[in-house]
């Protein structure tokens, strides 16, 4: 069977990420295409793959105006520029692969997924803990009845200071008004990720959680708008200079610093931080969305599980607890432990690869057990294979939404299913 034909749609570090993967898999797949406005992202993804100059294109409208270019179109826009080229690739034939979230609003999910089907075409949703090795380990576990009925649940996405400071205050998914809430650009995978586990779904959501610490009246005293200006940046945690700095000590020019600059080097590094946004104080930043949530469940069936997302921690690996009649589980993004009830007894799964908290490692190796899997029903040309389908991806969405408007108002809400 032939590599399927890809085209990216977006560049930037998601595309990138996955573009790499599929030029270390060329039985699998094949980059014949780049849409990308941005020269200086666009040429060397293209370069890499050996796009050819006539399919590298500076809009997606071009590439959309061209007879269908490839199987598949992998959309790694921001948040709000998928809905367009979605539906428009959609409607041109392309099998889409999407990056969470699908889009910004109900109405936007809901279009996308009907001009799929509209079309006949397939289309994933990157949600992308579903393909980690401990997500498989642990589904396993639970499906089969190995800690018995699910009575509750625990899970912990530790965003990390550097981390959160850096996509989440200073960076491209800072303001709502932007991108969208952060527990639908962050953490509608943890969500999803809940219902894939627990193999049920929400009935009923409450979420509390607001903009604690991120703002000017937690500003220290004296300081600048900008870390390289800043009197009392060196007692700082959230430095720019500190947090960027010791990416380059380490002789890593991947994501972050290629956020910053496409060439990342101590001088290209240093002048964003004095001309960019990733140089400001982050006290003194334009943002708006929460630094801190938490998330109560009722699942079919009476479980119930919450769910936490914190800026204010170690960047490290999710956590996750897993309470049955039987026994329990605890995750770790290491290992797995298993305590049996019955008998008393304690094993320990180790799970490879991991993820050291710095994005390095595609999310535990979720990044390739997504790519493989989608891109094998492509080629199949079968929706059953499609893990993450629209559709399923449409009800965490709805799960997400309501979440966030129980949040707003201070209610429970049932969960709406779109």
């Amino acid at each position: 069977m032939p590599p399927v034909r890809v085209m990216i749609v977006g560049a930037g570090s998601r595309g990138s990420s996955y573009a790499e993967w599929i030029r270390h898999h060329p039985e699998t797949a094949e980059i014949v295409a780049v849409a990308e406005p941005r020269p200086q992202y666009r040429e060397p993804l293209a370069e890499a793959n050996d796009v050819p100059p006539q399919a590298r294109f500076g809009d997606w409208r071009d590439a959309v105006a061209h007879p269908r270019l490839a199987d598949v179109a992998l959309v790694c826009t921001l948040d709000d520029a998928h809905l367009e080229p979605a539906v428009a690739l959609a409607e041109r034939g392309y099998h889409l692969l999407v990056e969470k979230p699908l889009a910004q609003t109900p109405e936007e999910c809901t279009r996308i997924v009907s001009a799929a089907q509209r079309n006949g075409v397939l289309l994933g949703v990157c949600h992308v803990l579903r393909y980690t090795a401990y997500t498989r380990v642990m589904k396993e576990i639970v499906d089969s009845g190995g800690i018995g009925e699910i009575a509750s649940a625990d899970h912990l996405e530790p965003v990390g200071f550097w981390h959160h400071a850096h996509s989440y205050v200073r960076g491209n998914w800072r303001r709502e008004d932007h991108s969208a809430p952060m527990l639908l650009t962050k953490s509608c995978h943890d969500l999803d990720w809940l219902r894939y586990v627990l193999g049920r779904e929400a009935v009923s959501v409450s979420s509390f959680g607001n903009r604690k610490h991120f703002r000017p009246e937690a500003a220290p005293s004296g300081a600048a708008s900008r870390c390289l200006d800043c009197a009392v940046e060196p007692d700082c945690p959230y430095s720019a200079p500190r947090i960027y700095g010791s990416f380059l000590d380490e002789g890593h020019t991947g994501w972050p610093l290629d956020v910053l600059t496409p060439h990342p080097s101590r001088e290209t590094v240093t002048r964003a931080l004095r001309e960019g946004p990733y140089g400001r104080c982050v006290y003194h930043c334009d943002n708006d969305v929460v630094d801190h949530q938490v998330v109560a469940l009722e699942f079919a069936g009476g479980a119930s599980a919450t769910f936490t997302m914190t800026a204010f921690n170690r960047a490290r690996p999710r956590q996750t607890s897993i309470f049955g009649t039987r026994g329990e589980l605890f995750c770790d993004g290491d290992t797995i432990t298993h305590y049996d009830f019955l008998s008393g007894a304690s094993r320990t799964i180790e799970v490879e690869p991991t993820d050291d908290g710095r994005g390095g490692s595609g999310h535990g190796g979720g990044d390739g057990g997504l790519l493989a899997s989608f891109l094998s029903a492509a080629a199949a040309g079968d929706p059953e294979m499609v893990v993450t389908s629209g559709e399923d991806a449409l009800r965490s969405h709805m799960l997400v939404f309501t979440a966030e408007r129980a949040r707003r108002e201070g209610r429970v809400l049932p969960v709406e299913t779109g």
